[in-house]
């Protein structure tokens, strides 16, 4: 068993890089009230415990894709009845992009289903994450694989993030997914970090891992050279048609569980409460935000699959007393954590 020592040790609430596997596995067997009692002083310590921070995703090139992502219904090679759509215009994507701000959100992310953007492809989303920009939102973009010319274009186009998940562990990743490698993927994200982007990545949750899978995934995040400022933490959403239909869902505590220890091990990380929230209970997604998620997508979709219409959040956010976060600089944000910690208890929790 995990001893005070032991968690002592660890050094929790310092930002490292030098966590050690057995380290996060003994995060995972900690007793659930005391997982969230950590994860929640943690979270108190670099975050104002009741803002979320608001993203809007939108698919702006749908289906089509050449990869076997044993998860997805945009891959070419299952049969899940998407209809196939075209790069959207930038009149449309900025149409979404105004009413996603309209709706309180504070980044826009958009998504295409590309193994790795073609030049002229690449070009007409540089005008999108530049339009995006000029409404005053945090802009992202996810587009597969990219190298160091296609990352650095779109660091001059001002991206601020990019979002590449590792979806699972190294060794399990096979399992899923076969035309690309875990290497890849890393490739990738440092191509992202060279350019100067900030790095969005994350996994999925109930694809057949073992709690040691997903223990090796976030010790893989947590031991990048830089932490990814956005860490999505997904739930898998199951789509007829595609290999992982009929998976056995992961339970509700264990998600939980798995939140908060990304919360331990990268303090200063938004994490994100991503696909999989229509499937949840209020009581869920609570306890999720208890044990350090400050991040969701909102609006009725996400890429292909659903998420709770905006309604349903605005009511669970006032039945919890949560702000939506508004886009800041970095040292705004420090004080408003200190300013925080300074209040006395009733007021710091009101």
């Amino acid at each position: 068993m995990t001893t005070a020592a032991d968690l002592k040790a660890m050094r929790l609430g310092e930002v490292r890089t030098d966590w050690r596997l057995e380290d996060v596995r003994a995060l995972f067997a900690l007793p659930f009230a005391d997982l969230l009692f950590h994860a929640q002083r943690v979270h108190r310590d670099n975050f104002d415990p009741n803002e979320v921070q608001i993203s809007t995703l939108l698919s702006i090139k749908t289906g089509a894709c050449p990869e076997d992502c044993a998860y997805c219904s945009q891959s070419i090679r299952f049969e899940t009845g998407l209809k196939s759509e075209p790069l959207l215009n930038l009149d449309e994507v900025m149409q979404k992009a105004r009413t996603a701000r309209a709706n309180g959100a504070t980044r826009f992310c958009m998504g295409a289903a590309y193994r790795s953007p073609k030049p002229k492809q690449l070009a007409q989303i540089i005008e999108m994450v530049k339009g995006v920009r000029e409404l005053g939102m945090e802009t992202c973009v996810t587009l597969g694989m990219l190298n160091a010319q296609q990352a650095q274009d779109l660091k001059d186009a001002g991206l601020d993030y990019y979002n590449h998940n590792l979806d699972t562990s190294e060794s399990y990743y096979k399992e899923i997914i076969t035309t690309r490698t875990y290497q890849d993927r890393l490739d990738t994200l440092q191509a992202v970090r060279d350019a100067g982007i900030k790095v969005c990545c994350g996994g999925i949750l109930g694809m057949g891992e073992s709690e040691l899978d997903r223990a090796q995934l976030l010790h893989t995040l947590a031991t990048l050279p830089q932490h990814p400022e956005s860490v999505p933490v997904n739930q898998l959403m199951q789509v007829a048609g595609t290999p992982l239909h009929g998976s056995k869902k992961v339970e509700p505590l264990e998600f939980v569980r798995t939140i908060a220890v990304a919360r331990l091990l990268m303090p200063r990380s938004h994490v994100r409460l991503s696909a999989g929230r229509s499937d949840m209970s209020d009581e869920t997604q609570a306890l999720c935000f208890l044990a350090g998620a400050n991040s969701i997508f909102y609006g009725d979709k996400l890429l292909t699959t659903e998420n709770p219409d905006e309604n349903h959040d605005l009511g669970l956010f006032e039945k919890l007393g949560i702000r939506r976060e508004e886009v800041a600089s970095a040292p705004a944000r420090c004080e408003r954590r200190a300013d925080h910690r300074n209040l006395p208890v009733g007021q710091a929790l009101a």
